[in-house]
Parts: C-alpha cells; structure tokens; sequence
C-alpha cells in the first residue's frame, strides 16, 4: 500500500450491552469515498442467557451494508421483511427519507451459545437520493463475485473493481473487497481502484515501504492511492472507498443528512413515534439519546 497518509485503530464503543471496536467516523478522517461509519463487531461469545438485541431504531439518508464472519442476526424492518443474515452474505438496507429496523439473535439461537462476529457499515446516499423511498436487499453469498488469482483469494463485497460487478445495488461509485492469502507475498492492485481508498486488517499483517501494520488498523490511503504491499501469511484484509461526495454530510445519532434541517426533523419525527412500525418487534425501542436534555 504506497502513500499511508492515517492509521486508525480500532476504538471500543459501547453499543448497550455490546462492545464494538468504531473504525469510522475519525476526528481527522469523517468518510472514505461515500463510507461514512464502519464498526468491527466481536468476535464475542454469547452464552445461552446472552442475546445479541439491537431493539428498534430509525436511520435516514444511508445505507446499511451487514456482512458477518461468524454467527446470525435476524432483520427485521418497517417495511416488512424478516430475514435472517449469515456469514457471506449481504444484507443492504437503504434508508432514504426514513426507515426503522430491528436486530436480534434468531430465536432457534436465543438458549444456546453463540458467536457474533462481522462489519456493521454505513454508506451516505448521494445527495439527490437522500429522501428516497427506503428498500431493502438480501444478497446470498453465492451472488458475491469470488475468484483466486496469484495464491490470493478476492471477494467483490459490493461495488465495482478488477473489471467485475457485486450484485450490491449501490447508489454511488464504491468499492468494497476482501482479500486472503495463506501465504506471504506481495499484492499489486496497480491502478485498478478510484477515488479514496481505506485498507482495514481484519487478522494477520501487511507490510508497506518498510513499516508492518498488524490487525484491527484501518489504513488511508494519501489520494487513494493504493498500488503495492506484502500481505503476511494467514491474514485477511478489507479495501473500501470509492468517489466522495462534493458536499459535507452531518451524521447525528443514527441520522446522515446534508442539511442539519433534515436530522432536526427525523430527531423530532422519532421523539413522536412517526416512524412506520416494524410488523411484530413494535412493542420497544431505542429512545433519542439526551431526549430528555
């Protein structure tokens, strides 16, 4: 990787009763391209009296891109669906002008042990597509572009990169990729990316113009560019970003707007409880942080 410009290491967020390591937003790096919030969530062990339950909440203006490593969550939204989400898929949640959705242990999981591991990302929706209609999408594993080339194994999460498409309906020039190696040896991506770049280890190491970087990173790229590294054997890497927007997003709870008016009025909209329902989870949620203040 040619050019590090920032190292971002993980920082432990409480997310109620769950810990999650926050890779973005950073006070000296708010976005990467259009991504605008990236948690690493676990690995943690759940015991059969522990349940992973993220109750009812609203965004608006994003998207939401689930992917798992280890575990299940159960989506559910105000719009109606009801899937479960495993490790290697997609689940694809765009908010618009308002949507609620809830995240919980499957309950054929709820009294048995468990292990919750994956990213929890949000991409801002371009600025004429901020008050959407929300929708929703779930993108099985085997619709993910996957290939081997030079002992290396790539993923094309969502986006577009390498001459080849994800099945990820994005609104916007992004890219999101995964590569392994079992082996040592050095990657060139050459100029096969766009707009700004991010690398985040996930486990293992690389080692870039003689400096080694070690797992739970997050590494920016200087103008994106990402063109040569070592990667260590055993590890496993993200790359993400893509164009970025012309215009500054705001990001307020779980709110991203260009215009703070438009977070004011979702804030007020959830205080009143005029988000639509989620069919069968409605009897609970998570309240305006300060809505008391």
């Amino acid at each position: 990787m040619s050019n590090i410009n920032l190292v971002i290491e993980e920082r432990a967020v409480s997310i109620g009763k769950f810990m999650v390591g926050r890779l973005l937003p950073f006070r000296q790096k708010r976005m990467v391209g259009p991504f605008i919030f990236i948690d690493h969530m676990g690995p943690v062990k759940l015991n059969e009296r522990e349940n992973f339950d993220i109750l009812p909440h609203p965004h608006i203006g994003l998207s939401t891109l689930t992917f798992l490593f280890e575990g299940s969550i159960m989506h559910r939204d105000s719009l109606g669906n009801e899937l479960e989400i495993k490790p290697g898929a997609v689940n694809w949640m765009t908010a618009g002008k308002g949507i609620v959705h809830s995240e919980r242990t499957p309950e054929y999981l709820r009294h048995s042990e468990k292990t919750m591991h994956g990213l929890q990302i949000w991409v801002a929706l371009p600025k004429e597509l901020e008050q959407m209609q929300p929708e929703f999408f779930h993108i099985d594993t085997s619709q993910i572009p996957a290939w081997n080339e030079y002992g290396l194994e790539f993923k094309l999460i969502a986006g577009e990169a390498f001459g080849r498409k994800s099945a990820v309906p994005v609104y916007s020039k992004l890219f999101m990729i995964e590569i392994k190696s079992t082996v040592q040896q050095t990657v060139h991506i050459g100029h096969e990316l766009f707009g700004e770049a991010a690398l985040y280890i996930l486990e293992g190491n690389i080692e870039s113009e003689g400096n080694s970087y070690h797992s739970k990173q997050l590494l920016v790229a200087n103008e994106g560019n990402l063109c040569e590294f070592t990667i260590e054997a055993n590890s496993t890497i993200y790359i993400f970003g893509g164009e970025p927007f012309p215009e500054e997003r705001f990001i307020d709870w779980n709110f991203v707007a260009t215009d703070k008016a438009i977070i004011e009025s979702a804030k007020e909209r959830w205080k009143q409880q005029k988000f639509d329902k989620i069919p069968g989870d409605d009897l609970e949620y998570v309240p305006l942080p300060n809505y008391n203040k």
